[in-house]
């Protein structure tokens, strides 16, 4: 299964997401704040962030940005911010997917699920395609 990372500062929302996708099969690891989570992402390169906006320290749009600089694993924001302004800057500063508290725990594990097939796919695709094309030469 994948390793995720959580990016949440309310400890039982994270600890709650946390539980199900470990219950799942996947490897959690948590941070509350924004700093923590460049730290974790360049220490255990997770193939998947779910992401708060209103972190400590530095924000989850702030961290977006940051991790789109050096890293292509999907972002998922989890956040209490719903306006229709703040959905299109976190998909434009490089979220994939954008979810709107509160949620619904099936839908996020969905969407991470969704999200864990479509790179699945997309690594088995690049993988076919240099094996065709070395197999040109």
């Amino acid at each position: 299964m994948a390793t995720i990372l959580i990016v949440e500062d309310e400890v039982d929302i994270c600890n709650l997401i946390r539980a199900q996708l470990e219950a799942e099969g996947h490897t959690v690891f948590q941070a509350f704040d924004g700093l923590t989570a460049l730290k974790i992402v360049d220490e255990r390169r997770p193939q998947l962030v779910v992401l708060d906006w209103m972190l400590p320290g530095m924000d989850g749009l702030s961290v977006c940005r940051r991790l789109r600089q050096n890293y292509l694993m999907p972002i998922i924001m989890l956040t209490a911010r719903t306006e229709e302004i703040d959905r299109v800057l976190g998909l434009e500063v490089g979220a994939d997917d954008y979810i709107s508290k509160p949620f619904s725990i099936r839908e996020v594990l969905a969407r991470v699920r969704a999200m864990l097939r479509r790179v699945e796919l997309d690594s088995r695709s690049l993988l076919t395609s240099s094996t065709a094309s070395s197999g040109d030469r």
